[in-house]
């Protein structure tokens, strides 16, 4: 019976080892991959040609990325200046002032949002985001837009972060001892000195990682951008200018222009950025975490 439960345990242990090992793994098979079909195209340019020249023109093998992955850097960043600070205030009220029934209602409305299908955002987008930029906020800034445009992208995708963001913001504010504001405010402080000293800086490598791991998936967002942004080839500073992000290029052309010379390689190239960016924005945000942590 012992050398049973010896080997059951040695087993247990040997499976669960080997399940991490898989998990880990998984990372270096996908770039590994990504690597192999995309390497083809470093025979026609050099990688910071690739990556920096605007020149597109894939019927004379010119492949210039720099305009998506501007694209795409832009759309994230409206995304997120837009989804943060509504997402932090939004926490800090459920999990400080909120009461109980506000509460119980608010947990299924952030899980509807949250499991509703990009397509469906996307077509929101097209029947409320893009009138509204087009007949509301650009006239109001006295320029002419069709509505497709990078604002709509990052209106879109901030609503799509939304429930990412506060589910993981939620969490981390509730894990915060309670004894710790009791004591802040035993102290004399008010309760929104008790949030600002106490519950915001405790929180702070959680903020850092919900803010994190919101920018990176938002970064990846395909389907609902691609349907509202316009999906034209340009670098503008413009909101209201229409643009074409990395995962829309990848979308709307694998599997039918595939016949050009060095286009499935150039496709394949585009998904390796996209893997190495969301790789070095983890480990950005990671790092912040370390050292946010270490310095408490």
């Amino acid at each position: 019976m012992h050398l049973k439960r010896r080997l059951v345990n040695e087993f247990g242990s040997k499976w669960m080892l080997f399940s991490v090992l898989i998990v880990l793994a998984f990372p270096l098979f996908i770039g590994l991959a990504l690597y192999l079909k995309a390497s083809p195209i470093f025979e026609l340019d050099s990688i910071s040609k690739l990556l920096f020249s605007s020149n597109w023109h894939p019927t004379k093998g010119v492949f210039g990325f720099w305009p998506f992955i501007y694209s795409s850097l832009y759309v994230t960043v409206l995304a997120f200046v837009f989804s943060a600070p509504i997402c932090l205030f939004a926490a800090i009220y459920i999990t400080q002032f909120a009461s109980a029934r506000l509460i119980n209602f608010m947990y299924p409305i952030i899980d509807i949002l949250d499991g509703i299908p990009s397509v469906i955002y996307g077509m929101w987008g097209i029947i409320v985001i893009v009138p509204f930029t087009s007949e509301i906020l650009a006239p109001i800034f006295n320029v002419k837009s069709s509505g497709y445009s990078v604002l709509s992208g990052g209106l879109v995708l901030s609503v799509m972060c939304i429930p990412y963001m506060m589910n993981m913001l939620i969490e981390t504010f509730k894990r915060v001892p309670i004894g710790l504001s009791e004591a802040a405010l035993s102290l004399g402080a008010t309760h929104w000195e008790s949030i600002k000293h106490v519950i915001l800086r405790k929180s702070r490598p959680g903020i850092i990682s919900a803010f994190g791991l919101s920018i990176a998936k938002a970064y990846g967002e395909t389907l609902a951008v691609m349907m509202v942004v316009g999906n034209s080839i340009k670098i503008s500073s413009n909101p209201f200018d229409s643009a074409y992000p990395l995962p829309a290029l990848i979308a709307n052309n694998y599997g039918e222009m595939l016949s050009i010379e060095m286009y499935d390689s150039a496709l394949m190239f585009g998904a390796l950025i996209l893997f190495v960016v969301v790789l070095l924005i983890n480990l950005i945000f990671r790092f912040l975490i370390y050292k946010n942590q270490n310095n408490e």
